[in-house]
């Protein structure tokens, strides 16, 4: 579903070249949850930033169901990403003029034809808010906020879904709340998660734990195994791991 292949960012200042990410290769198949982890700086959310195609890498390539989204123009990179990919950001990122149900039709609206408000209803009572369906963001709590983001995300029923700190801005009732909406969906539906966190307990629930560090994997392994050394761990590593 998602193919990295040497992929580089960094960012010129001046004389000076700033690296970010130096040199990422992996594989993630259809229907995995991946969760990628590391230190503040490591490269996390530029590399999902690049995944997503809300970035382009500076060298190498990056293929989402087969799409070579390094490649696209700007139009066409945008398609994609409204067809292909749910994006959960940390703040929320909700329009707040918008109502729950008009910020979760936004998607639907945008890329697909016909009336998706039967769908943003469903997916709106899925996440427990039925009765916020009218209510704009400031009259809404936290955890609130990011189940409709969650709902706006699945909206399109895109094959992947991808997160940065989804849990984040939660207090930790919301934020288990908001991750079994996120497994629910990977389980039930089949559906690529790939998720950025700092906290050990949303990583411990992956298929699969990606550790960034000064720009580079340095660790690819299976929940329950992660080696503090890929090179010497014992058990099955995934492949991919530069």
């Amino acid at each position: 579903m998602i193919q990295v292949k040497n992929a580089k960012k960094w960012i010129q200042n001046g004389a000076r070249r700033v690296e970010i990410l130096q040199g990422i290769s992996l594989d993630i198949p259809a229907g995995q949850f991946v969760a990628i982890v590391g230190a503040s700086g490591s490269g996390k959310s530029a590399l999902l930033g690049l995944l997503a195609g809300l970035d382009s890498p500076s060298e190498g390539e990056i293929w989402l169901d087969g799409v070579p989204i390094h490649n696209l123009a700007e139009t066409e990179l945008a398609a994609v990403r409204g067809r292909k990919i749910g994006f959960v950001f940390q703040s929320y990122q909700l329009i707040q003029t918008l109502t729950a149900l008009e910020n979760v039709l936004l998607p639907y609206e945008l890329n697909l034809e016909g009336s998706g408000v039967a769908q943003a209803r469903r997916l709106l009572d899925e996440v427990g808010l039925k009765e916020r369906v009218d209510h704009y963001p400031v009259q809404l709590s936290g955890g609130e906020q990011q189940r409709v983001a969650l709902a706006r995300a699945f909206v399109v029923e895109p094959p992947i879904v991808m997160a940065d700190e989804p849990t984040g801005n939660l207090d930790s009732a919301n934020g288990r709340l908001v991750l079994d909406l996120l497994l629910e969906r990977n389980k039930k539906a089949g559906t690529t998660l790939v998720l950025v966190t700092h906290d050990p307990e949303v990583a411990s629930c992956a298929d699969r734990r990606i550790v960034l560090k000064d720009g580079l994997i340095v660790e690819d392994s299976k929940p329950g195994l992660f080696p503090t050394n890929p090179e010497s761990a014992q058990g099955e590593q995934w492949p991919g791991a530069r």
